[in-house]
């Protein structure tokens, strides 16, 4: 029996919850910035994810390591100004959580008082479970990761596909059922064999949002730079351009140039 989908004026977690129940598939995409969030939220996305992905697309790192708890609140404060509907979701920095649950639930409050942010997003299972069950404990909300956790590149050495083998696998489903356990409201899967994500997805009643993650699961996440071909560079199987804006842009801006060295920018229509 289908379900009418319910027309939602602010998504809570409460709301994400309810899509997954109604067989309602989850939209979320990255932002990081005022302007892209506001046509981010106003095109009608779920989630908007202040991702620590900010490192790469925004600076410019080779990782997601070097970015700051300081720099991932500027970018969520730029975030939540703009969206009206919109879930905002931020990424808890490399070393802000993982050592000390004390230190994670400091880190998580600054987030949601100096951002104004709704929800923090940490990555692992049992390992950081103490700091996940802190952070709830106060109250917060939180979003799991599991599957290639970037902030672990070191310890992968690969961004390679993740769970392939059994011991792997069977450890990522016992992390998603103990993240629900603790409490957390949803769940990202990256990059694991779409026929696990679907088994995961089915084990838990939280929603379960992928990436490289298959189509069985609840909803479907994506840097905002990458599916709108403003980074070229990067051409995952999972990845799907909407845009090329690359080229677009790449193509305003050398007629812009041209224009200018030939005067005929601007014109007389263009002056005071």
């Amino acid at each position: 029996m289908s379900v009418a989908k319910k027309d939602y004026k602010r998504i809570t977690t409460k709301s994400l919850i309810e899509m997954k129940a109604n067989g309602e598939k989850i939209s979320m995409l990255t932002a990081y910035d005022y302007t892209m969030a506001k046509i981010v939220d106003t095109a009608g996305i779920d989630v908007i994810l202040v991702g620590d992905s900010a490192s790469n697309v925004m600076a410019g790192h080779e990782t997601t390591l070097p970015i700051t708890l300081d720099q991932m609140i500027y970018h969520a404060s730029s975030v939540v100004r703009a969206i009206e509907r919109a879930l905002v979701v931020v990424d808890l920095p490399f070393g802000s959580y993982q050592s000390d649950p004390k230190e994670a639930l400091r880190s998580a409050i600054r987030i949601m008082k100096e951002s104004g942010g709704h929800a923090v997003k940490l990555e692992g299972g049992k390992e950081i479970k103490d700091s996940i069950k802190k952070i709830l404990n106060a109250g917060i909300p939180v979003m799991g990761h599991l599957g290639l956790t970037p902030q672990s590149i070191y310890k992968f050495g690969t961004y390679t596909v993740r769970a392939k083998e059994e011991e792997e696998a069977h450890k990522l489903i016992e992390d998603a059922i103990l993240l629900e356990r603790l409490g957390c409201f949803a769940l990202v899967l990256e990059k694991i064999p779409a026929h696990l994500a679907e088994q995961v997805a089915q084990s838990i009643s939280i929603p379960v949002i992928g990436i490289g993650a298959g189509g069985g699961v609840d909803g479907q996440v994506l840097v905002i730079h990458d599916m709108l071909g403003m980074n070229n560079e990067f051409s995952p199987r999972f990845l799907r351009r909407y845009m090329n804006l690359y080229e677009g842009m790449t193509t305003a801006i050398g007629q812009y140039v041209a224009d200018v060295k030939s005067s005929d920018f601007p014109n007389v229509n263009e002056q005071y």
